[in-house]
């Protein structure tokens, strides 16, 4: 009998495997059900919440049989807070279901040829290995079961993560476990601060608070940027409380602000200022100097992407005699990389702040055989344009995570250039794109590569070949 209805439990439910947004699948009466809370090998009652034409979505609400894959997650906010679900999965299983993902992709979806999928690459830090969080402040605290039913009145001020679905409530993350301190002191520092002095915390749906946006980053070199985002301009009290983490955290690199008035938290458009220190911080790879603004992109795993990068650069076989394309460059990073290797690199981006960044950093490290242009890749990458510049030996793309333009694809497949790497942060697109190109191209190798660890992302990395 098939499930008709919501709300429904279900007993002995045997967990087999992971979805590729990283859900728990099971099979009930015939029907996939996703489950929130459980990993593969559990065995566990679920309440399916939600019924659909193909599928079911469930959550566990009770642990029968633990897997052999759980472990204890280390963070006392594992469960309510949307970020790193798989903490509760053993680092081995991860990269196994990982690795997984990426085989399903190119069976199921590509349906190409191509060779064994090499092991993925995991991380050396599986903890404290992003160089950049961005907080949120907010007046409608999360509560959490245990603290409604005390009955108890809460301080409804809290400075943390969104909740998942409830973008006006924060989770107040106290001890998170995805970036080196001194973030978590800055973070709980700046809390208690703006508690003493009675500071108002941003309401989002009524547009008025005072506090808004808390960002931190930092570079494996050993600098800190923080940057505080003030919903309105009270002079008296932001320079209290950025004089007070300047005087607290002499370790800051760079100390700055913005007045953001807006409905929402993007800040690209606006002016930061800076109140102490430099306006930037500097990250280094093999000798290569990035300098990363408030506003800058940069890889979130620098450790990884220096991993990523050499994947790329060792694929694309560069002697130093080819004119590489390095599409979706960002802020030109793997094209400034693998530039010594090349005798031409041509970068294009979306974003005409990252292309001004990738210029800056392309003459802060001396690199003069690039060049970077901005606009759209469908309407930048056309036969006039290769005219121009060049055609390419190796093609590098590594777009978002909707994946290539089906204009770029077409263009790709009538250049012909010999050899594209495809770095892919969503096997699922990459799947589609790469069935796309196989009339034209051969799948040579397939690499993933872990840039974030208890999540179910992965990073891969194709070498295709012209037929």
């Amino acid at each position: 009998m098939k499930i008709k209805r919501p709300n429904k439990i279900v007993e002995g439910v045997v967990i087999h495997d992971t979805s590729s947004e990283g859900l728990a699948v099971a099979r009930v009466d015939e029907m996939v059900v996703f489950v929130e809370g459980a990993i593969p090998g559990d065995v566990c009652t679920i309440q399916i919440y939600k019924v659909k034409k193909k599928f079911g979505e469930a959550k566990m609400v009770k642990l029968e049989v633990p897997s052999p894959h759980r472990t204890a997650a280390p963070c006392e906010h594992f469960g309510t807070c949307g970020g790193c679900k798989w903490q509760h999965m053993d680092y081995k299983s991860q990269l196994s279901f990982k690795q997984k993902h990426v085989f399903d992709a190119l069976t199921r979806l590509a349906k190409v040829e191509f060779p064994e999928v090499k092991p993925i690459l995991g991380a050396e830090e599986i903890y404290n290995y992003r160089n950049k969080l961005e907080y949120t402040f907010s007046a409608k605290k999360w509560l959490t079961v245990e603290e409604i039913e005390t009955g108890e009145e809460f301080n409804r001020n809290a400075l943390g993560f969104h909740i998942p679905g409830s973008f006006d409530k924060i989770l107040d993350i106290f001890n998170c476990h995805l970036q080196k301190e001194p973030s978590n002191s800055i973070r709980n520092s700046v809390r208690e601060f703006a508690h003493q002095h009675n500071f108002s915390f941003f309401d989002i749906k009524g547009k008025e608070g005072f506090l808004r946006n808390l960002l931190i980053r930092n570079t494996s070199i050993g600098e800190t940027m923080v940057l505080v985002s003030f919903f309105r301009e009270e002079k008296e009290n932001q320079d209290a409380l950025l004089e007070h983490i300047k005087t607290n955290f002499p370790e800051i690199t760079s100390l700055l602000y913005i007045i953001n008035p807006k409905g929402n938290e993007t800040f690209h458009d606006l002016e930061v200022h800076c109140y102490h220190g430099r306006d930037h911080i500097f990250e280094e790879m093999e000798g290569l100097r990035f300098k990363i603004g408030a506003k800058s992109f940069y890889q979130t795993n620098s450790q990884q992407a220096h991993e990523l990068y050499k994947i790329t650069r060792k694929l694309a076989g560069l002697t130093g005699n080819e004119v590489v394309y390095d599409l979706y460059t960002g802020t030109g990073t793997i094209a400034s990389f693998v530039s010594k290797n090349a005798k031409k690199v041509i970068g294009i981006e979306y974003v005409e702040a990252a292309i001004e960044d990738a210029k800056l950093n392309a003459n802060l490290n001396n690199i003069n055989n690039v060049e970077f242009f901005a606009g759209d890749m469908k309407d930048m990458l056309t036969h006039d344009f290769i005219s121009k510049h060049g055609k390419p030996d190796v093609i590098i793309t590594d777009p978002p995570r909707a994946g290539m333009h089906e204009e770029v694809i077409k263009v790709l497949c009538e250049t012909k250039a010999p050899r594209i790497v495809y770095v892919s942060c969503n096997p699922s697109t990459q799947a589609r794109d790469l069935a796309a190109l196989d009339s034209l191209y051969k799948v040579l190798e397939v690499q993933p590569v872990d840039m974030f660890p208890q999540t179910h992302h992965v990073e891969n990395v194709v070498l295709l070949e012209l037929r």
